[in-house]
């Protein structure tokens, strides 16, 4: 994908056909090492063809993926004649309490330490 957006960065910059250099030249920009086969590849195969119509065509072909979400929530069930206070009710949400307060403990280190 980086050798891709940088030949387009590269095309909108006003260039009509990137070369291999062009593209190292806008990844090494930000730090990034080349692979010069990969950007050979996407200079090949970008080589004399229009990018709107090939943005156009991959856009036809992505409107076809679904990507919709999955409906609507169940509705929740009805409740019975529990009372609020009940003791296993008040039971079981202080248990809820202490296991929520027990997986909080190792909340405070960062994914990559």
């Amino acid at each position: 994908m980086r050798y891709l957006a940088a030949y387009l960065l590269s095309s909108l910059g006003g260039n009509k056909e990137p070369s291999v250099d062009d593209i190292s030249s806008i990844l090494s920009s930000v730090g990034i090492e080349i692979d010069n086969e990969r950007a050979k590849k996407v200079v090949n195969d970008l080589k004399g063809k229009d990018l709107a119509q090939l943005i156009a065509a991959g856009s036809e072909k992505l409107a076809t993926v679904p990507s919709g979400g999955g409906g609507g929530a169940a509705p929740a069930a009805a409740g019975g004649d529990d009372k609020a206070g009940s003791p296993a009710k008040e039971a079981k949400s202080a248990k809820k309490e202490e296991e929520k307060e027990e997986s909080d403990d190792d909340m405070g280190f960062g994914l990559f330490d």
